[in-house]
């Protein structure tokens, strides 16, 4: 019993990776629905369909935010935009982007919508009518997560 207890305690030796590798589909389809339930309840008529190349250009961002501490918003580590990552995953048309950091090992639908609900840019973006396609990804570490959301008009 206290030989288990003190494994537990010193992690039997394992190393717990820098980067949590949840599946964070869940969460990412609910980002979706949420801005879906948020179009309509603002008039909007269209549904909004995930593309896969905005989950691409999100992808991307998240991964730079999360691997770049000093990144807090659009522009990305080398100098990109929400559109240039739009354009180089194969995205035509115009592009938003929303990013949401929590000083956490987890983020919930409450922590995102609690972040860009109240900044009138980000309330702006998730409700206007015009974005019909977006691409949602997020990431873990151990002590910061990230939700990258790109929105997109296609043309």
């Amino acid at each position: 019993m206290r030989r288990a207890a003190a494994c537990v305690g010193l992690l039997c030796g394992w190393v717990l990776p820098a980067t949590a590798h949840a599946d964070n589909l869940r969460l990412n389809n609910s980002v979706v629905a949420n801005v879906y339930t948020l179009q309509h309840n603002a008039g909007c008529t269209n549904d909004v369909t995930v593309s896969p190349a905005l989950r691409l250009a999100a992808q991307w961002h998240t991964d730079d935010v999360l691997n770049n501490r000093s990144l807090d918003g659009e522009i990305g580590s080398d100098g990109s935009t929400p559109q240039a990552r739009a354009h180089a995953a194969g995205f035509r048309g115009r592009v938003f982007e929303t990013v949401a950091i929590q000083q956490s090992v987890a983020i919930n639908n409450l922590d995102i919508l609690n972040q860009w609900y109240y900044d009138p840019t980000a309330f702006a973006i998730m409700s206007n009518c015009a974005n019909t396609a977006i691409g949602v990804w997020s990431a873990n570490s151990l002590d910061r997560s990230v939700v990258v959301a790109v929105y997109g008009q296609p043309g």
